[in-house]
């Protein structure tokens, strides 16, 4: 097993991803045949509501994070909530494991450039766009 710092966690609603402000944050690659992870979120006890009602269920949930580094590309996943519990000095655990998604970075770079130049970008923009869009990593539509 190999456990990492959780720098950032998003998870996708509706329409958008919604970043999670972390107090911590843990994943672990279990290193199983399976490719499974878990993560392990802290924050505040406000955002349990978001996740309550998928506990014991099999929701799927596509979520982003970002890992050791801030700087580092976020890394997709599909999760399901395993638990969740209040911590003694108020904060919310919250319990994900799932798998990593296999969209390498090439064949993002090369959907996030068609978009962009389907967009209408050209030139310096387009540019600017697309270094800003591969560190942020918003969703496309293929």
């Amino acid at each position: 097993m190999k456990t990492f710092k959780l720098m950032s966690f998003e998870v996708f609603q509706h329409d958008g991803f919604k970043k999670y402000p972390l107090e911590d944050g843990i994943i672990i690659n279990q290193e199983s045949s399976h490719q499974s992870w878990v993560l392990e979120i802290f924050v505040d006890a406000s955002y349990g509501d978001d996740f309550q009602m998928y506990i014991g269920t099999d929701t799927i949930l596509e979520a982003r994070a970002v890992i050791s580094y801030p700087d580092n590309e976020p890394a997709s996943f599909r999760v399901l909530v395993q638990g969740m519990e209040k911590t003694s000095d108020g904060r919310m655990s919250i319990l994900f494991k799932g798998t990593l998604k296999t969209q390498n970075r090439q064949q993002y770079a090369e959907l996030l450039l068609a978009h962009l130049v389907n967009s209408g970008l050209t030139g310096e923009e387009l540019l600017t766009h697309f270094a800003r869009d591969m560190k942020r990593r918003p969703r496309i539509k293929a």
